[in-house]
């Protein structure tokens, strides 16, 4: 059976050539998506902002207006209600009452009683309650959990590498965290602790991505010490080309399915998660790698500082120098 090249053999293309016109759009995006978390904010789920949330599938698509209009009449003119998904998938966000669980429970019934009497055949899918107190915690822990995984991935590829390889994968860990962020505050689908998820799923996916390429690269350096560094670099993009086309491909197949045809509660989740694995692979190669050229990484970084080390492994190595590609 003849195997499926997804990239050709002896593939050859100048992906440094365009590392300045990349930086420079990976720059705009930064800018634009701190601006718009700034300007619009994120559209936080009851996860993070407390209070009630009521989902509801209808028969059809209800006029949102007329719907809100007769949740107000029950006493909460406040209540935020929004499609999702379809338009006859409907959530119902309403700020907790006073009085604690007995008032909160008086003010799902008001709602469902108003629904199942205005909508016949309408289903409440869920009721979600979530105290001020606890919201507050998940946005400190959601934020903690970013943090550290960020940091904790970077001083891992630190040790693994050298120190420029740490900080190049920080920086592409932060260029695709802040340009999803930026999309979720653009599109102002709900962030909730399904995108946190999303999220923690991307730093290590692009963890892995970066690996790869970071490990062929270390490998070349050894392999090929006189050779110039953004061919070097190319050359080592094009090795691992056919992998890396081959795992997004499939990462896209499987988030596009869910996309589409998955449930609406992980809508969100699905959302972030196929910009995440776009703007990752991007990075990977024109956000992570290009850093090393600016931070000066050469053969010589891999070599001990002891010189007597690092005569046995220059030695040891001589076999590849001038080596052609």
């Amino acid at each position: 059976m003849r195997l499926l090249k997804l990239v050709p053999d002896n593939t050859n293309l100048d992906f440094l050539r365009w590392r300045g016109i990349a930086f420079t759009i990976s720059g705009l995006l930064i800018a634009a998506s701190i601006a718009l978390l700034v300007v619009r904010g994120l559209n936080f789920g009851i996860d993070f902002e407390g209070g009630q949330m009521i989902r509801v599938t209808f028969v059809e698509a209800p006029r949102i207006d007329e719907l809100r209009q007769r949740i107000a009449d029950t006493g909460h003119p406040e209540a935020t209600v929004q499609e999702f998904g379809s338009p006859r998938d409907i959530s119902i966000r309403m700020a907790l009452p006073d009085g604690g669980e007995e008032a909160a429970n008086q003010a799902a019934s008001d709602v469902r009683e108003a629904i199942e009497t205005n909508y016949p055949g309408a289903r409440i899918d869920a009721v979600e309650t979530v105290s001020g107190q606890v919201s507050d915690e998940l946005v400190r822990a959601g934020a903690l959990a970013l943090l550290f995984a960020m940091l904790g991935v970077s001083i891992y590829i630190w040790f693994r590498f050298e120190w420029q390889f740490g900080i190049a994968s920080l920086f592409s860990l932060f260029h695709d965290v802040t340009i999803t962020l930026g999309f979720l505050a653009l599109t102002q689908l709900e962030f909730d602790l399904n995108v946190i998820a999303a999220l923690l799923t991307l730093i290590g996916y692009s963890l892995n991505d970066n690996i790869v390429i970071f490990d062929r690269i270390r490998e070349n350096l050894r392999k090929y010490r006189k050779m110039e560094m953004t061919a070097l670099i190319n050359l080592s993009i094009n090795e691992t080309l056919s992998r890396t086309v081959a795992t997004n491909m499939a990462m896209l197949l499987a988030l596009g399915s869910l996309f589409f045809l998955g449930p609406d509660v992980i809508f969100s989740f699905n959302a972030a998660l196929l910009i995440s694995v776009i703007v990752g692979a991007y990075s990977t190669m024109y956000v992570a790698s290009p850093w090393l050229i600016w931070l000066k990484v050469t053969p010589d970084s891999f070599l001990p500082k002891d010189p007597v080390s690092r005569a046995q492994k220059g030695a040891r190595n001589e076999g590849y120098d001038g080596a052609q590609v």
